[in-house]
């Protein structure tokens, strides 16, 4: 029975520590995640660090997806024209 209870209880810390990484704000993961680095730990731990050290997508850090994204418009379609109302 006690083994049960400590495997249990892994896998809650597990679950735990899980979500709190994933809910908890970027900016404290990016910070977290540097101070964890500087210890020696395996590859496979130390992966979810590197990557939370990344900038997450679509801030606009990167810049590669400014003007060159924009499609082309469609044969046929018009621009949308906003008039204000005269007061």
């Amino acid at each position: 029975m006690l083994t049960q209870d400590i495997v249990v209880a892994l896998i809650v810390a597990a679950c735990t520590a899980y979500a709190a990484w994933t809910l908890m704000p970027s900016a404290l993961r990016r910070a977290l995640a540097g101070r964890a680095l500087k210890l020696s730990l395996p590859e496979i731990v130390a992966r979810p660090f590197r990557k939370a050290l990344k900038p997450a997508g679509a801030c606009g850090g990167c810049d590669d997806c400014g003007d060159k994204a924009q499609a082309a418009p469609l044969p046929g379609a018009q621009p949308i024209r906003i008039h204000r109302k005269p007061r």
